[in-house]
C-alpha cells in the first residue's frame, strides 16, 4: 500500500472529535492520558496522532476511532456503548492505556470499583507518568487506602512533564488529611492553592481540615471559597452549616441547610454517592 497521508477530511474529523471530547472533559474529576476531565481527580485527554494509509496505519486510526468514539460516549452518559467502543479499542490494542482508563471510567461509573482499580493499574504500568500516577492514587484514596495512595501522587509530581501539577497537590492534600497526616496535608493543599487558588478540591479540604483543627473561622474562610469556585456538592453544603452552627450563626446555617435540602433532596447522602 501507499504511504500517503490519510485523506484531510479524515484527519479534520478526528481532530473535531478531540476538540469535543476536550470541551466536554473540562469538568472537575479524574486524569484520562493526556489533557484534562478534572481540576482535581481525574485527567481525561483525546491524544491526535499522525496515522499513514499502511496496515499498521489503518489498524493504529481504527483503535483511535474507537477511543474517541468511547470517551464521547462516555461524555454523553451512554456507559454501554462507551464500554463497547473502548473494549473494542483494547482487543484491538491490549497495551492501550487510554482504553484502560476509559474502562476504569466505565466500570467506577457503574460501581464496580474493584474492576475500575485493576483498569487503573494496568495504565499506570503500561504508560507510566504523571496522569495514570495521578488516576491510580485517586483511586486507591477513594477505595480505602488513603495512606497508600500518597507514595502514587508522589509519583506523579516527580515527573517532569506533568502539566496538571495543581490537581495531584490537591489529590494528595485530601488524602493526606484522609489519612490522618496533617502536617502533609496543609503543604500539599496550600501547594495547590497557590498554584490555582480556584482548586475546588483543596479548597473543599482545606476547609474540613480547618473545622477538623477547630479553627472554625478559616474554616468559614475557606467554604465560602469554595462555594464561590464552583457548584455546590452535598459534603460543602453540611460542612457550611456546621461552621455556622460552631461561630453561632444559626440564620447562617440554616440557609445551608435549606439549599442542601432544596438542591439535593431529603437524602444528600445518596446524591453525593451518586457524584462519585
Amino acid at each position: 500500500m501507499s504511504s500517503r497521508s490519510v485523506p484531510a477530511t479524515t484527519v479534520r474529523a478526528l481532530l473535531v472529535a478531540a476538540a469535543v471530547v476536550a470541551a466536554l472533559g473540562a469538568c472537575n474529576r479524574l486524569t484520562f492520558v493526556r489533557p484534562d476531565m478534572s481540576r482535581g481527580d481525574y485527567t481525561q485527554t483525546a491524544r491526535v496522532v499522525e496515522v499513514r494509509e499502511t496496515a499498521e496505519g489503518r489498524a493504529a486510526l481504527g483503535v483511535q476511532q474507537q477511543l474517541q468514539l468511547a470517551q464521547l460516549r462516555l461524555a454523553e452518559g451512554n456507559l454501554a456503548e462507551a464500554r463497547k467502543y473502548a473494549a473494542a479499542a483494547l482487543a484491538q490494542e491490549p497495551r492501550s492505556a487510554d482504553a484502560h482508563t476509559l474502562l476504569a471510567l466505565v466500570d467506577g461509573r457503574e460501581g464496580k470499583a474493584a474492576a475500575a482499580g485493576r483498569h487503573f493499574a494496568a495504565a499506570a504500568e503500561l504508560a507510566p507518568g504523571g496522569n495514570t500516577f495521578n488516576n491510580y492514587g485517586t483511586w486507591l484514596c477513594g477505595n480505602g487506602q488513603a495512606a497508600g495512595s500518597l507514595a502514587w501522587f508522589d509519583r506523579a509530581l516527580a515527573d517532569p512533564a506533568y502539566r496538571a501539577r495543581a490537581g495531584a497537590l490537591a489529590n494528595a492534600g485530601r488524602c493526606a488529611a484522609m489519612a490522618g497526616q496533617d502536617g502533609r496535608a496543609e503543604r500539599d493543599l496550600r501547594a495547590a492553592l497557590a498554584a490555582d487558588p480556584e482548586s475546588v478540591v483543596a479548597l473543599a479540604a482545606m476547609a474540613g481540615l480547618a473545622f477538623r483543627q477547630d479553627d472554625a473561622f478559616a474554616a468559614r474562610a475557606f467554604s465560602q471559597r469554595r462555594l464561590a469556585a464552583g457548584p455546590a456538592d452535598p459534603a460543602a453544603l453540611q460542612l457550611a452549616s456546621q461552621i455556622e452552627h460552631v461561630l453561632g450563626d444559626t440564620a447562617a446555617a440554616g440557609r445551608y441547610t435549606r439549599r442542601l435540602q432544596a438542591e439535593f433532596g431529603e437524602n444528600p447522602a445518596q446524591a453525593q454517592a451518586g457524584d462519585q
